[in-house]
């Protein structure tokens, strides 16, 4: 007698279905109102297809062995037939590897039943429809081609009698899938001496034009399904594939471990000085763009995201290609750290016009950081942002560029990518540095139905975890180990779903953050200034002195040791931020550990003699000096003509234009002018930069935002024991009494017939906190019945609670028509 999946599941323990619910969180979002609906929710397409996403190849071989072996009729199958076919082949795997494929197969219920009588959920065939690649039998596809089929001598002589043309087309079909496209002239009379060419175009979804295909249609070797103006599709049945199949087995090859790596280890000390290097690197390069955009925001498209031409610009200025800089942009999108400033002064929204993309505020809090805490906010971002970067600079499907920050970028999926090739690398043993091609063939083993199609997605992952440090020598570094398994643990956490609580957040740097640092050289507090003006740095600057630099100096080269160089430019500019001429002494001598050069004393002296000669006011805009022949300079400066001055006095000229309009032309012209206030002093300050709202960083829920949330084993077990409830409820609703109005019950238990008896079990429910079914008539007339426990009676009410909804029902007693206990 074949057992529903429902039936089977209420033979189960509480800890068994918390197991099950475990496996599979997908089943319990939303909570099933019974067994029942868990049933019918665990042989869901969606949720079958969830299920076989996460098992490995040699596993869903055995699936397929569970699928070829069922009884025609009856639909089950057993242990022994499975062991029987999947032990076939020339190389068969051991009967324990079987059965602990079987098993996990059974924990995930896509197998139920004893060993004797296994059956497969119904959604397995929904979502793959041909077991092991193979076709549907000759039987159900067509009754002509069963009488070949079902003929072993018939079917052997008609293979052998097959063209060679004809005889390959088989062997691209019984690998899988089974079926094929035939073009239009496909099945038409071939043209003279092409029987035995094999046109090309046939693989694995598509047929050749010419003879071959017709031969196999008519010799019955291929079951025409479709026709389409001379085409369609064909399908090979089963018994062809298997006997295509008799030297390597009716389920292919079979191998129950994934591939060997056989690229040699390398030495952890160089994988991990390999990824700190770049992890520098790509701090450095993400600063420099943070500061290309505070210089110079990028403006927003109408259609959203950035433009090719800014994104251009900006490889341009960094050094970079447009690919790694498209990678920065959206990493440092997603870490919060750069957003749309909306110049309209309107709402601000993601995209629209008259918006700008600049640095957040949240950059300062970043710059400030050490360089391994900025390098972690970055990698945590990488790891969970829904964006493909590989997508930009590509076209879409309306044959449009797909640019930086745009929504044609977005992919679910990629943080799961991410993971999943991650996954692969810290698997393996530490500074184990396999190819691509060798990561690819482990993902296609450990989750085939996953990995199958996004090859280019996950060559892509591996590319960007070398670009940000996260690997070193295509091994995965110390540090990055340790942030993967930081995030997961977070993702996993029930009080932290969405994975943002790090240990930095929380006010302790994180296990990577500190392998990391121990990796880094110290920061250093000091320079080295050579006797070309050149400011040599021994490592990577502290924030302090990095911000000191970013004022005194130009920044020429990074690495190792940066370095910069001192200008008359980078001097007026420390002068304009409120430096003074002893300042920027001061400055020199405290932070260099060489003998400050003549040379930048003198230039410092000279740029600060010459600074404030000019003063700029507001009166449209005034110019005065006390160095007449100076304003007689400027008056007489052609480049200064489209200020128009007009001279007000001996040592005052005047302008229409605005302050600072005439601070920049001064300034471009050569000039070194400082404005001043109303009453004459000097104003000096470094200029206010531009900063985007505030973001929080792009996070999605989980490395994999598709996937339900893992609960722990207690909240599963009260998810359970609400199912059990439910499933009361609902037995208990087949035999409840059908109320009528008048007090009087049609089926069911006898109920109480009069108002005093109805009372009577009312108050003994209410001593004994039993269940009962009681039927009455609502505001608007109508009879209805439900499960509920009295809590008490008084005042002409029923207080009672729905234990399957918990809530608190008050019913009127002289609206009370029937009560009956449940049992």
């Amino acid at each position: 007698m074949t057992t529903s999946l429902a039936d089977h599941l209420r033979t189960l323990s509480d800890e068994s279905l918390a197991a099950l619910l475990r496996l599979r969180p997908d089943l319990v979002v939303p909570v099933p109102a019974d067994v029942s609906a868990l049933a019918i929710r665990a042989q869901s397409r969606v949720s079958v297809a969830r299920a076989l996403d996460g098992l490995d190849q040699f596993t869903l071989q055995i699936l397929d062995a569970a699928r070829l072996t069922r009884h025609p009729e009856e639909g089950g199958t057993s242990v022994d037939a499975i062991l029987a076919l999947a032990t076939t082949g020339p190389h068969p795997p051991a009967p324990t590897a079987v059965r602990g494929a079987l098993d996990r197969l059974r924990a995930l219920f896509l197998l139920y039943g004893p060993e004797h009588d296994l059956h497969l959920v119904g959604g397995v065939d929904e979502v793959s429809p041909y077991p092991a690649g193979l076709g549907r039998p000759a039987a159900e596809l067509a009754p002509r081609a069963a009488a070949v089929c079902t003929d072993p001598a018939k079917l052997r002589r008609t293979l052998l009698a097959a063209p060679p043309s004809a005889r390959a087309i088989l062997d691209r079909l019984a690998a899988g899938p089974p079926v094929g496209t035939v073009p239009p002239g496909a099945l038409e009379a071939p043209a003279t001496g092409t029987e035995d060419a094999l046109p090309p175009d046939l693989v694995n979804g598509g047929a050749p034009t010419g003879s071959p295909i017709r031969w196999l249609v008519e010799h019955r070797l291929l079951v025409r399904m479709s026709a389409v103006k001379g085409g369609g599709t064909v399908e090979l049945p089963r018994e062809v594939g298997l006997l295509l199949r008799r030297d390597s087995g009716p389920l292919g090859p079979l191998r129950t471990s994934p591939p060997v790596v056989a690229t040699p280890p390398r030495e952890a000390k160089a994988v991990d000085s390999a990824g700190a290097g770049q992890t520098m690197e790509v701090v450095r390069q993400t600063e420099a763009l943070l500061e290309s955009l505070a210089a110079e925001p990028a403006p927003v498209l109408r259609s959203g995201g950035v433009g090719v031409r800014d994104l251009r610009r900006l490889a341009r200025g960094l050094g970079l290609d447009d690919s790694t800089t498209a990678l920065l942009f959206e990493v440092a999108y997603a870490a919060g750290l750069v957003g749309e400033l909306d110049l309209t002064g309107a709402a601000t929204t993601r995209y629209g016009g008259d918006q700008q993309i600049l640095p957040t505020g949240g950059y300062e809090v970043w710059r400030a950081s050490s360089l391994a805490e900025r390098w972690e906010q970055l990698a945590r971002a990488w790891l969970t942002m829904t964006r493909q970067v590989g997508l930009v600079g590509q076209r879409d499907d309306r044959d449009r560029p797909i640019s930086v920050l745009s929504a044609e970028a977005e992919r679910a999926g990629a943080p799961a990518a991410r993971l999943a090739v991650l996954a692969i690398l810290a698997d393996l043993a530490p500074a184990t540095a396999p190819t691509p091609d060798e990561v690819l063939e482990l993902l296609d083993w450990r989750a085939p139905r996953r990995a199958r199609g996004r090859e280019a997605a996950h060559r892509e992952v591996l590319a960007e975890a070398a670009q940000l440090g996260v690997t070193g020598l295509n091994a995965l570094t110390s540090y990055g180990r340790l942030l993967l398994a930081d995030v997961t643990e977070a993702d996993e956490r029930a009080d932290d779903p969405l994975g943002l609580l790090s240990d930095a957040e929380s006010g302790e740097p994180s296990t990577a953050v500190r392998a990391l640092d121990a990796l880094l050289p110290a920061p250093v507090d000091h320079f080295l200034v050579q006797a070309d003006l050149t400011v040599v740095v021994p490592g990577p600057p502290d924030p302090t002195l990095a911000g000191e630099l970013d004022v005194v100096a130009e920044h020429e080269s990074a690495g190792g040791a940066s370095v910069h160089r001192v200008t008359t430019a980078s001097v007026r500019r420390a002068l304009d931020a409120g430096y003074s001429a002893d300042d920027l002494h001061a400055l020199f001598r405290r932070r260099s550990r060489t003998p400050v050069p003549q040379g930048l004393t003198y230039l410092v002296d000279d740029v600060a003699r010459k600074h404030g000669g000019l003063r700029v006011g507001s009166a449209g805009g005034y110019v005065r000096s006390d160095d007449e022949a100076l304003l007689t300079e400027v008056l007489a400066d052609k480049r200064l003509e489209a200020l128009a001055f007009r001279r007000l006095a001996p040592t005052v000229l005047a302008t229409p234009y605005q302050v600072q309009r005439m601070l920049t032309a001064l300034r471009d012209a050569g000039y070194a002018p400082v404005p001043e206030d109303a009453s004459g002093a000097t104003v000096l300050a470094r200029p206010k930069t531009r900063r985007a709202p505030a973001r929080v960083p792009v996070a999605t829920r989980g490395l994999d935002p598709l996937a339900a949330p893992r609960l722990p084993m207690p909240r599963l077990l009260g998810v359970v024991e609400q199912i059990r409830r439910g499933e009361a409820a609902a037995r208990a609703a087949r035999r409840a009494p059908a109320v009528v109005r008048g007090g009087a019950a049609r089926t069911g238990p006898a109920p109480a017939h009069t108002h005093s008896d109805a009372l009577a079990v009312l108050q003994q429910a209410v001593r004994d906190k039993a269940l009962v079914w009681v039927g009455y008539v609502d505001a608007h007339g109508a009879t209805a019945s439900r499960l509920v426990r009295p809590v008490s009676i008084g005042a002409g009410y029923l207080r009672a609670e729905d234990e399957r909804t918990e809530m608190l029902h008050t019913f009127a007693l002289h609206r009370i028509t029937a009560a009956v206990l449940e049992d």
